[in-house]
């Protein structure tokens, strides 16, 4: 893939950011942010919900290997909680660019919506698959995630979190039903609410 001609800045230290986890009803949301090496090409870079797990991995690998730099920001389900999941969104997206250790000039966003920062930054709907560095930051955020609802999963290994990764599944809402919530499920989320009996 490559980046669309629109978001090619080639004087510019540009970072994509991109999030997972704003559905799930547990664990924390994760973003990451990529600066890319333009000397050093990875090829297959896509949004990582279209990438097989393996392929995620093996691209995961790369990116860190080739990337000038990337950081990892979250937010976890107490700050989600009181913010609302957007507004931790928001933050968690400000921490990962805030740990890059190359400050960009500019910053692309999957989405239609942009934090604070010091820097230009636009979003671009789609932009995961769309800009490359986006595509690198969902890969990076979606391993991130993946690898700590399997360590969760071993926590818990009732609640089947290395199957639907926190998600509002059938089994999950089964679980749920069958062993209540814990402490990394989301309360302000409808279904962790309601079962909690605070609906």
């Amino acid at each position: 893939m490559a980046t669309e001609p629109e978001f090619i800045f080639p004087d510019l230290i540009v970072a994509g950011v991109d999030e997972v986890g704003r559905g799930p009803l547990v664990g924390d949301v994760v973003t990451a942010a990529v600066i890319l090496d333009p000397k050093q090409p990875i090829a297959g870079l896509a949004d990582s919900k279209k990438l097989s797990d393996k392929k995620r991995e093996l691209l995961f690998d790369e990116i860190v290997a080739k990337a000038k730099c990337f950081a990892i920001g979250r937010a976890n389900p107490d700050e989600i909680d009181q913010l609302n999941i957007l507004h931790a969104t928001m933050l968690a997206m400000q921490r990962a660019i805030a740990g890059l250790n190359i400050t960009p000039q500019h910053v692309l966003i999957d989405g239609n919506r942009v934090p604070d920062l010091a820097m230009s930054a636009q979003a671009v709907v789609k932009g995961d698959a769309r800009v490359e560095e986006i595509s690198a930051a969902s890969i990076i955020a979606k391993v991130t995630r993946d690898r700590e609802m399997l360590e969760l999963d071993k926590q818990y290994p009732q609640f089947g979190f290395a199957k639907h990764k926190g998600y509002p599944t059938k089994l999950h809402f089964e679980m749920i039903a069958q062993h209540g919530v814990t402490p990394e499920h989301r309360k302000s989320f409808k279904p962790v609410k309601k079962a909690l009996g605070l609906l």
